[in-house]
């Protein structure tokens, strides 16, 4: 379980990035370098990672279910995502 303000971070760059994406798509279009660099360096959508909705942990996520792969596996075993079964063969 990641800390609360590792994951509180995390939602503070999305909403960043969300937030200049149309400025940092002009500044781009009109190749004004010195305009991005003054933009916050959270804006930019490359700091993102990817991260466990309910968890917070940063590695084996599975973009599909926005989980990572240990709390899809308790998940799954304990029946809460339909359509997905154990398998058998």
């Amino acid at each position: 379980m990641a800390k609360e303000s590792v994951k509180a971070r995390e939602r503070k760059r999305e909403a960043l990035v969300v937030r200049f994406a149309e400025k940092r798509k002009a500044l781009k279009a009109a190749g004004d370098y010195e305009g991005l660099d003054k933009l916050p360096r959270n804006a930019s959508p490359v700091r993102l990672h990817n991260r466990c909705k309910l968890t917070g942990r940063p590695r084996g996520y599975m973009r599909k279910f926005g989980i990572s792969r240990v709390t899809f596996r308790e998940m799954a075993s304990a029946g809460k995502i339909p359509g997905v079964t154990k398998a058998s063969w």
